[in-house]
């Protein structure tokens, strides 16, 4: 190497720290799938910040720009046809506060990355996803949840978050101020971007499961309340084809000191013998222990270990909310309609969920069961399916997941959340420019297209 080519060099590496170090730019070469594959995004411009500073820029340079997160939504919620920002490289933890019992992480740390921190620490969350996978920020704006009669979805632990708003701007709210944060936390990504989260925690404890197999289904008429409220949290799975459940998980709090025990029978149902894959044909390795072996909070809430590919992998899911008290009569009719819906089904899940207060949360003011879809990749199949679903449901106010497939017009929706006017106002506060629209939004908000 001669001198001036050494000379130059030198400079450029000596000038490199003084260039905006925390935005990464990658036009990526393939096409961006989300993670069951049945969803190409519309572009691929997308960007990786690692600092707020540097969402606040990439904010105000775009005109559209969404976020993309870890892109476990099977519908087009996140997508965009022009620029996407990814939190990818944020996803630290911020700050632990014992006295106030809370945790401050940024927007992109996924739950099995914050959770075994978290037990470090002595605490927990109150709740976990079947999937560990989520991000923090993607899963509180889409009210993704777990179960337990007792338990509010995920974003029912928020006490905080900050948010870069349309113009650049950081907004900070919490519980406080009112209006503002329980319209921003299940948010659908149309206020900005979720860049710190402040969640509630707990004093960390232990869970053992246990799984039974072949409840009967009258048992669901009969107690359908004491069955699912058997542990901290349950989880019925069923392929709609017999009249048994086919499992039931039933995860429940022990001591830390807590030895394995043999399962009774529950309410008719057999205990089972081996660890079991929610898909019966399928592998257990990458579901969480069971046989009542005791474990971390974190080991035993999702359904999935966070090592492995969760769930059958190549698949589609739907999934509608049920106010409880029509919980038996909803899961009837789904039940009714098994021979229509097996063919295209692998599994479904019937979970509950408590009330919270915020404005587009399915569990708004009222306590909820899911019913929820595991469905074969057989796209038209089921967009075709998904409408007699939904009439079979529409008698008991089913809401849709928002993540998930669903085919209900904004004019349903509009009926079913009392408070989405007032979201829509709020909205338009922060993006007046309309930056964080997509399609999915103005067709299933306003009603366009």
């Amino acid at each position: 190497m001669d001198k001036r080519t050494f000379l130059k060099l030198s400079s450029a590496l000596m000038a490199a720290p003084l260039l905006p170090p925390f935005i990464h730019k990658m036009q990526d070469q393939q096409p961006i799938t989300n993670w069951a594959g049945n969803l190409t995004y519309s572009t691929t411009n997308i960007e990786y910040p690692a600092s707020v500073d540097a969402i606040q820029q990439l904010v105000k340079k775009y005109n559209k720009v969404k976020v993309l997160g870890t892109r476990h939504c099977f519908n087009t919620i996140a997508d965009s046809r022009d620029r996407f920002i990814s939190l990818r490289d944020m996803n630290k933890v911020i700050s632990l506060d014992e006295k106030a019992h809370t945790v401050t992480v940024e927007g992109g740390i996924k739950y099995g990355e914050l959770a075994p921190w978290l037990n470090g620490k002595g605490y927990a969350l109150h709740n976990l996803a079947s999937l560990p996978h989520i991000s923090v920020a993607g899963a509180i704006t889409t009210a993704t949840h777990g179960s337990g009669i007792k338990n509010g979805n995920l974003s029912s632990a928020v006490e905080a978050l900050e948010l870069v708003k349309a113009d650049g701007n950081i907004v900070h709210l919490a519980r406080k101020d009112g209006d503002h944060f329980y319209a921003a936390v299940v948010g659908l990504g149309a206020l900005g971007v979720i860049t710190k989260v402040t969640l509630k925690v707990q004093p960390t404890y232990m869970i053992r499961q246990y799984v039974y197999e072949q409840l009967p289904l009258i048992q669901l008429r009969k107690n359908f309340d004491a069955v699912m409220s058997a542990g901290y949290s349950v989880s019925l799975f069923t392929d709609w084809t017999s009249d048994h459940i086919n499992e039931v998980w039933v995860k429940s709090k022990v001591s830390a000191n807590a030895s394995s025990t043999s399962a009774q029978d529950f309410f008719g149902g057999k205990a089972a013998t081996k660890n079991l894959h929610p898909i019966i044909t399928l592998s257990a390795e990458n579901c969480t222990e069971q046989l009542g072996v005791p474990g971390p909070w974190y080991e035993r809430l999702p359904h999935f270990k966070m090592g492995f590919t969760p769930s059958s992998g190549k698949e589609l899911q739907a999934e509608y909310f049920v106010p409880w008290s029509h919980a038996v009569d909803a899961i009837f009719a789904i039940q009714n309609m098994g021979k229509t819906i097996s063919p295209h089904l692998f599994i479904s899940e019937i979970r509950s969920i408590a009330a919270d207060d915020l404005w587009l949360s399915p569990c708004y003011h009222q306590p909820c069961a899911t019913i929820h879809f595991t469905l074969k990749q057989e796209t038209e199949a089921v967009m075709n399916l998904l409408p007699l679903i939904e009439k079979a449901l529409e008698p008991f106010r089913a809401k849709p997941h928002w993540g998930k497939l669903f085919t209900m017009s904004a004019a349903k929706l509009n009926s079913l959340y009392p408070r989405l006017n007032d979201f829509k106002k709020i909205v338009g506060e922060y993006d007046p420019q309309r930056k964080f629209r997509n399609e999915f939004l103005e067709r299933s908000l306003y009603g366009a297209g």
